[in-house]
């Protein structure tokens, strides 16, 4: 089983280094050097392209390591847990529409007079209780799942540790973009534990 382990860290560590290079400031200068100015108008769509493509053969793993389960919650608690599953894909759903579902895809710089605009920083609704809702939706919406096997087991701990260091790295881009009004919705409220 500890060959399983290894294949899914080696994996998803690798995904998320991948995925964090991609997101920041650097390689987004040189790819704007390189390209031109219309990179601008592409590299969200194709940076979200990447990232799905790439976390596709997970799924493949985690079917064909070997495996063993841990545990599986009965009935009726596995069907809250699903209830619960399900409020947290609202929320998430929820969190993409208030920060603009289709510039998040990329797909509303495709047709931008200014494709490099991200736009104005969202503090409100959710973003009012927590500065990274999607992160704390994932992790809501992973953890309560009632059958659980040591490959699952490894999976959500590796997302919950990218989530985390993620929102650290993405945090820097939001003060570069942002400044101090960033650096003050930061004081106000907490990274990826909400509060009311």
């Amino acid at each position: 089983m500890w060959v399983s382990t290894l294949i899914l860290i080696v994996f998803l560590v690798g995904w998320g280094m991948a995925h964090s290079l991609l997101a920041s400031l650097t390689v987004k200068d040189w790819t704007r050097r390189v390209f031109g100015s219309s990179a601008e108008r592409w590299y969200r769509l194709v940076y979200n392209m990447i990232a799905v493509v790439t976390i596709l053969p997970l799924f493949s793993m985690l079917h064909v390591l070997p495996d063993h389960a841990l545990y599986v919650v009965p009935s009726p608690w596995r069907w809250l847990m699903v209830v619960g599953q399900v409020l947290t894909l609202a929320g998430m759903w929820t969190s993409l529409l208030q920060t603009n579902l289709w510039h998040f895809l990329g797909l509303a710089q495709l047709l931008s007079d200014r494709p490099h605009d991200s736009g104005s920083l969202v503090a409100r609704r959710f973003y009012g209780s927590v500065r990274h809702p999607l992160y704390f939706f994932s992790l809501a919406f992973l953890w309560p799942t009632s059958a659980v096997k040591s490959n699952l087991l490894t999976t959500y701990s590796l997302f919950s540790l990218f989530f985390y260091v993620a929102s650290i790295c993405e945090e820097r881009r939001l003060v570069v973009e942002f400044g101090q009004a960033y650096q003050a919705y930061q004081h106000e409220v907490p990274r990826l534990i909400p509060r009311p």
